[in-house]
């Protein structure tokens, strides 16, 4: 019975979406008709004369883009791209094989593409472009590209208030020489299950895969670089905090259930899993306990966001987080990324678009 309450309570929000994204289209369909109808237009003081009366011209802005193909399908959706259209947002591609200060002009830039030819050329147009904003700067996304120093950030922080503390799992970096990592976990007195992730964050399928470790045996089977965690059982539910500007939202995915000793298998080895947070299921509508899904307070959220907005000089990431089971108040980051899946979080095509429109007020 809940399984079939859960599905009708999907297909319903399909619906309304479907039904938002056609009422979104007849708006801008409407407003388009209503400009074919002016008799007369020409300039006047920065605006239009419609209908014999001065009307200021809103301001919009040119945002130009560099993304892949894929990053480009699920970001630029439909009814995001119509929303934009009708606030006065153009989005522009960028042909990275061409001169940036060629194209354009831009209010906005927006990327993600890696390489070393792409932060140079990102570098030079800021520096001869310093009323464009990048979104955001390469240095600062190379930071989060890196496990052990994005994570640095966060325990630097060793934020703590009334509503609860943040930190970082314990871990540790192998930069070579898989036969070295036993000793190395040993020195630094981890506990098993260990979480593997590649140390570098470059975007790629494979920098998102993890492993789990369950002995010393296992551990020579890994390859680095990487960066090794401890496992904390957190009731199976990861938060994922998207920010953009100052502006966050959450949501939450299942995740790796909790691991008990009893349960580990005799013969150790190493488990792979897939990017965790693609293959999980939405748990925003589970009917799950209160002490392990309740989300975050939203006044450690704020206050977190905003030192590592600081600190790490992004405005566009998100933050993956999880409550250590049995302690309500206890939470870790266990990763960072740079323009994360925004398509995927409620409501972006409004919250992106306000932020896109605050930029370039701010400018003037």
């Amino acid at each position: 019975m809940m399984m079939s309450e859960g599905r009708i309570s999907r297909s319903t929000a399909n619906d309304g979406e479907e039904k938002g994204d056609e009422e979104m289209v007849m708006m801008v369909e409407k407003e388009e008709k209503e400009m074919r109808l002016v008799s007369s237009e020409k300039s006047y003081g920065g605006g239009i004369i419609m209908r014999g009366f001065p009307v200021p011209r809103m301001r919009g802005a040119v945002v130009g883009y560099a993304l892949t193909s894929k990053k480009t399908k699920s970001f630029l959706q439909p009814k995001f791209q119509c929303l934009a259209r009708l606030k006065g947002i153009l989005f522009v591609a960028i042909d990275p094989n061409r001169s940036l200060s060629e194209q354009g002009p831009f209010d906005i830039v927006l990327h993600k593409l890696s390489g070393k030819a792409w932060r140079e050329i990102l570098e030079d147009y800021r520096q001869t472009h310093p009323d464009v904003t990048v979104l955001d700067p390469p240095d600062a996304i190379q930071h989060v590209r890196n496990r052990q120093s994005m994570l640095q950030e966060v325990a630097d922080l060793n934020l703590s208030n009334s509503y609860g503390k943040v930190g970082v799992p314990r871990q540790l970096v192998i930069q070579s020489d898989a036969s070295s990592i036993p000793d190395a976990v040993v020195k630094a007195g981890l506990a098993f299950p260990l979480v593997a992730k590649p140390l570098y964050a470059d975007g790629s399928p494979k920098s998102h895969e993890l492993s789990l470790a369950y002995d010393q045996h296992s551990l020579k089977k890994l390859e680095p670089p990487l960066v090794l965690q401890e496992f904390v059982n957190h009731g199976g539910v990861l938060f994922k905090v998207f920010i953009v500007g100052e502006a966050i939202k959450v949501v939450k995915r299942f995740s790796l259930p909790d691991i008990c000793k009893p349960e580990v298998p005799g013969n150790g080895g190493v488990f792979h899993f897939p990017r965790v947070s693609c293959v999980a299921a939405s748990a925003d509508d589970a009917d799950l306990d209160p002490s392990v899904a309740q989300l975050p307070p939203r006044p450690l959220l704020e206050k977190l966001a905003r030192e590592l907005r600081r600190q790490l000089g992004l405005r566009l990431f998100n933050l993956d987080i999880i409550r250590e089971h049995g302690k309500f108040n206890n939470f870790y980051v266990i990763d960072i990324n740079y323009f994360p899946g925004y398509g995927k979080m409620p409501e972006y095509e409004y919250i992106f678009t306000d932020f896109l429109l605050s930029l370039v007020a701010d400018k003037y």
